[in-house]
C-alpha cells in the first residue's frame, strides 16, 4: 500500500486561521454579553420607577389595630394606570394575608421569602401568562404585629424595547468592524510576510552554481536562524562541489598514466608487427607492461569506487555490532598468499582474555560500526602495509581491547621505512605519495581509510613502529597506524571459545 503523501501547509493560511478563529470565536460571546448587559442597563430605571411607586403606595397605608386602611385618590390610581405600553398592577394585602386593594391576580411573595419591614425588593413573576417585574416592601404595623405587604408589578414590553434598542446599537457597528478587522488582519499578514517572498525571489534568480551565503541582515530577525542553517547547508555544499572538482581532477590526472602506458605499448607493439619484427620476448614484455598498466588503472578505479561509497555512506553510518577480531582476522586470511609471494611475515595478535576451561568472555572486541567499510579500512591498511614492507620484513594486524571496556583498538604495522612526521598528515590526502617511495601504488587507500575512520567518530594515528635508537642499520622505523573504535556492550553471560592466534611464517 503506497502511504499517502502529507499535504503540504501554508505559513499564511496557518497564522490567518489562529489570528481569525480567536476572533471569530469571540465574537458570538460579545453578543451574549452584550444581551446580557443590555437587560440589565434597561431594566434598571423602570425598577427605580417601580420601586418609588411602592413606596407612593406605601404612604398611604395606615394600620388601627387590626383594621388596614388604604386611601388611593382617584387622580393617583388613574396615574397609576397610565402607562400605553406596559400593564401595571398593584396589590395590598393585610398582615393576616387577607385582600386590601389592588388586583387579586397578583402573586404572593415565596414563603422562603422573609419578611423584613422597610425593605424593598425586586423579583421576576407572571401575570396572566405574561412575565412582569414585581417590586414589594413589607409595611410594619406595630409592636408584635405582622406586616402589611405592598406590591407594584409591570410587563416587560418597554423593557425589551430599550434593551433592543442597546443592542442595535452596540452590535450592528461590529458587523461593519468585524470584516474591516479581517481585512486588516490579512493586509497585516502580507505586509510581514513580503521579506520572505523577497527571499525566495532572491533565491530563486540565483545562478545553479552561486553557492555564496544568503545575507542575514535583510531578513526578518524571526526568520534569521533558518537562513544562518541554509548558509552553513551552502558552506558545506561549497566545500564538497570544490573537493570533488579537485578530486575528479586529480583522477584524470592519475589515470592518464596507465592508460597512456597501455597506448604506448600498443603502438610499440603494432609498430615491431608492421615492421616484420616478430620477436616474441619483446612482445611478451610490451604484453606484460600493458597488463601492469591495465593492473594499475583497474586498481586506482577500484580505489575511486572505494571512496564513493565511503562518501556516500557519509552521515549514514550504521551501528551494527561487528566482532573486530572476527573481521580482522578474515581479512589477514585473505592477504596470506600475497604475503608468501613477497616473503613477509605476517602476522595477527588477538586479545589476551583467557579464563579458566580455554572461555573467555563474548563481546570483548565487538564494535559498534559498519561491517563492509571497517572491512575496507582493514583491507586498505594491511595493502599499503604490505606494498611498502620490503622482503623478510614482517606486518602485524593486533586487536587489543581496552580495559575499562569503552574501545577497542586495532593496530596494524609494519617493519617498513616508516613515514617522516612532516608528511603524516599529507599521507591521508588524496593522491599524496610520500616522497622517495618507488612503490607502485593509488595514493587513495589512506585516504579512504581516514574517511572511515571518520565516519566512525575516530581518527587514525600515524606513529612509527619502533624507537629509532633500536632500529637495526639498514632496516626503518616502520609505521603503526592505531585506531580506536567505540566498544559494543557485551552479551550477558555470554562465553565463546578464544580463537587461536593466526600467525604466517615468512
Amino acid at each position: 500500500m503506497v502511504p499517502r503523501r502529507r499535504e503540504q501547509r501554508s505559513l499564511f493560511g496557518e497564522i490567518l486561521d489562529w489570528m481569525l478563529a480567536p476572533l471569530l470565536l469571540l465574537w458570538p460571546m460579545s453578543l451574549a454579553l452584550t444581551w446580557l448587559a443590555a437587560q440589565g442597563i434597561a431594566s434598571r430605571p423602570y425598577d427605580r420607577a417601580l420601586i418609588e411607586s411602592v413606596r407612593s403606595l406605601s404612604q398611604r397605608v395606615e394600620v388601627r389595630g387590626d383594621s388596614v386602611y388604604f386611601d388611593l385618590s382617584r387622580e393617583t390610581a388613574r396615574m397609576l394606570r397610565a402607562d400605553e405600553v406596559d400593564n401595571v398592577y398593584y396589590q395590598v394585602v393585610g398582615p393576616r394575608g387577607e385582600f386590601v386593594s389592588g388586583d387579586r391576580d397578583l402573586m404572593l411573595p415565596s414563603e422562603d421569602d422573609a419578611q423584613v419591614p422597610g425593605e424593598m425588593r425586586v423579583r421576576d413573576d407572571e401575570v396572566h401568562g405574561d412575565s412582569v417585574r414585581v417590586a414589594y416592601q413589607w409595611i410594619s404595623g406595630g409592636a408584635g404585629e405582622r406586616a402589611v405587604l405592598v406590591q407594584v408589578a409591570e410587563t416587560l414590553t418597554k423593557r425589551s424595547r430599550l434593551a433592543t434598542e442597546i443592542i442595535k446599537g452596540v452590535i450592528l457597528p461590529q458587523f461593519v468592524i468585524l470584516p474591516v478587522a479581517v481585512l486588516l488582519v490579512w493586509l497585516a499578514l502580507v505586509r510581514g510576510l513580503a521579506p520572505l517572498n523577497a527571499l525566495q525571489q532572491r533565491i530563486r534568480e540565483r545562478d545553479s552554481d552561486d553557492l555564496s551565503p544568503i545575507d542575514v541582515h535583510e531578513v526578518p530577525e524571526e526568520v534569521s536562524p533558518l537562513v544562518q542553517s541554509i548558509n552553513d547547508l551552502l558552506e558545506r555544499q561549497q566545500t564538497a562541489l570544490v573537493t570533488q572538482k579537485r578530486f575528479l581532477a586529480d583522477a584524470a590526472h592519475q589515470l592518464k598514466t596507465p592508460l597512456a602506458g597501455l597506448r604506448m605499448q600498443a603502438e610499440l607493439a603494432t609498430r615491431e608487427i608492421d615492421a616484420g619484427h616478430g620477436d616474441p620476448e619483446v612482445m611478451k614484455a610490451s604484453l606484460a607492461q600493458m597488463a601492469h598498466a591495465s593492473q594499475r588503472a583497474a586498481h586506482m578505479v577500484n580505489q575511486l569506487l572505494s571512496m564513493a561509497r565511503a562518501d556516500a555512506k557519509a552521515g549514514t553510518v550504521a551501528r551494527d555490532e561487528i566482532d573486530l577480531e572476527a573481521l580482522a582476522t578474515d581479512v589477514v586470511r585473505d592477504f596470506v598468499p600475497q604475503s608468501l609471494d613477497a616473503g613477509i611475515d605476517l602476522g595477527f595478535e588477538g586479545p589476551d582474555t583467557q579464563v579458566p576451561n580455554g572461555l573467555r568472555r563474548a563481546g570483548d572486541t565487538r564494535v559498534l560500526g559498519h561491517p563492509m567499510l571497517l572491512r575496507e579500512l582493514i583491507t586498505n591498511l594491511v595493502d599499503n602495509a604490505l606494498h611498502y614492507t620490503p622482503r623478510g620484513g614482517a606486518v602485524t594486524v593486533r586487536v587489543v581491547p581496552d580495559p575499562f571496556g569503552q574501545v577497542v583498538v586495532l593496530q596494524i604495522e609494519d617493519s617498513g621505512p616508516g613515514i617522516p612526521a612532516s608528511e603524516r598528515d599529507l599521507v591521508f590526502q588524496p593522491f599524496y605519495r610520500a616522497l622517495g617511495t618507488t612503490v607502485d601504488g593509488s595514493g587513495l587507500g589512506l585516504a579512504i581509510v581516514a574517511e572511515i575512520a571518520q565516519q566512525h567518530g575516530t581518527s587514525v594515528v600515524l606513529d612509527d613502529a619502533r624507537v629509532p635508537a633500536q632500529v637495526p642499520v639498514g632496516e626503518g622505523p616502520g609505521a603503526r597506524f592505531t585506531i580506536r573504535l567505540r566498544h559494543a556492550p557485551p552479551p550477558a553471560d555470554a562465553v565463546v571459545h578464544a580463537p587461536s592466534a593466526l600467525h604466517q611464517p615468512p
